[in-house]
């Protein structure tokens, strides 16, 4: 391989690196936004609440 092989591969090679580590500080700068949680729709029904159209669960041996 020659000399001017490697140089240009060690160059690209510290370029990657260093233009990612300026992209980093970069992106250090911004503030991360809230996680959006959506609001509660009217007819949704909470964990753990039954609803009073659900008719309960029969076992086979109840009769």
């Amino acid at each position: 391989m020659s000399m001017w092989a490697v140089i240009g591969i060690i160059a690209v090679v510290l370029g990657v690196i260093i233009s990612n580590i300026m992209l980093l500080k970069y992106s250090a700068k911004f503030k991360m936004p809230k996680t959006y949680s959506p609001p509660d729709s009217p007819g949704a029904k909470k964990a753990g609440e039954k609803a009073d159209d659900e008719p309960e669960q029969k076992r086979s041996g109840d009769n």
